[in-house]
């Protein structure tokens, strides 16, 4: 067995790619990987500086979040990522006179939370509801202190419909085949990044033109099925032996079976005013200006949560009313 340890140094000293080696070597069965996880390393440095019977409850705290418990699923580690670092201020500066999570009271947490505003406050807040709520749980503390802090409804402001100059900007960033096709994935058919990201050849159905995103299908346009014609045809003279299934590749992953990364797929749009997140959004609210604004429709074509979906209509809804009253004027 050949170890992630033995083989880091040596290739590293010679510029060679480790993850391709690692590949072969796990092909091959004799691969063993003694590698520190990136988590352990995070977490012990986002736990620097915390009184130590917080930082034992607070390192418990995350592990629950990103392993599960008896009653609790297992987050992403983006999302423990995320909550660590919004409790971290509030535990940093409880650790100067405490040395548990069972001696913050309700006026330490208000007292913390006053100095917040907006997102901010939400965000922090219900992370420290979280903390508390699964200390209070395994019988860490005594009482919860944000037990009677309420984190509020987050209220959102109307989404505005992009302006034509800048949809033109960001089709004149599109250079590449692949860069406008990512364009029309996002603008037309409103994909996220990661699941552009994720899309396989096995979704693309010329024949019938069909394309299945997440897992819906979905008929392709003839301004899409143009350049998902044109982005195939240059993949295959310029990658002719990959084995790589994914829709897009790079010069990177066609040498292997993973996808592309998100910040590939949205590097083109970036700096735009017109972001890929935000044409995506774009066309979400044109659907519910087009088609009324109803919640239910959107729910059922673009495989919304109710609540975005809801938050969808209430923006063009607004915006019809806006238009009815300019009208009248």
């Amino acid at each position: 067995m050949i170890r992630h340890t033995e083989i880091f140094a040596p290739l590293r000293a010679f510029d060679l790619p480790i993850g391709h080696v690692v590949t072969v070597l796990e092909e091959m069965g004799i691969f063993e990987d003694d590698s520190e996880p990136s988590f352990e390393r995070w977490l012990v440095a986002r736990l620097e500086g915390l009184a130590p019977g917080i930082r034992s409850e607070t390192e418990r705290w995350s592990r629950v979040l990103r392993d599960g418990g008896p009653r609790s699923l297992p987050r992403r580690e983006g999302t423990v990522w995320l909550s660590l670092n919004q409790v971290r201020p509030a535990l940093l500066e409880w650790s100067k006179c405490y040395d548990h999570l069972r001696e913050v009271t309700h006026d330490d947490v208000l007292a913390h939370v006053k100095t917040l505003h907006g997102h901010q406050r939400r965000d922090q807040l219900a992370a420290l509801r979280s903390l508390f709520t699964w200390a209070k749980r395994n019988g860490l503390i005594f009482r919860n202190p944000t037990s009677r802090n309420k984190v509020g409804q987050n209220e959102y402001a109307v989404l505005q419909p992009l302006l034509p100059e800048q949809v033109k900007c960001s089709v004149a960033a599109a250079t590449t085949p692949a860069a406008r096709l990512v364009l029309a994935l996002a603008a037309v058919h409103a994909a996220r990044v990661a699941q552009i990201a994720a899309l396989m050849l096995d979704d693309v159905d010329l024949g019938n033109r069909r394309l299945t995103i997440a897992g819906r299908a979905r008929p392709l346009d003839d301004l899409t099925l143009e350049l998902m014609v044109e982005w195939l045809d240059y993949r295959r003279r310029r990658w002719p032996s990959t084995a790589n299934l994914h829709l897009l590749i790079n010069n990177q992953t066609a040498n292997t079976t993973s996808r592309a990364s998100n910040h590939w797929i949205s590097a083109p749009m970036r700096g735009q005013d017109t972001t890929l997140e935000r044409l995506r959004v774009d066309r979400q609210l044109e659907e519910a200006l087009t088609h009324g604004p109803d919640p239910l429709h959107l729910a059922e074509v673009s495989g919304l949560d109710e609540k975005t979906a809801m938050r969808y209509a209430d923006s063009a809804r607004a915006l019809l009313e806006q238009a009815a009253e300019q009208h009248l004027r």
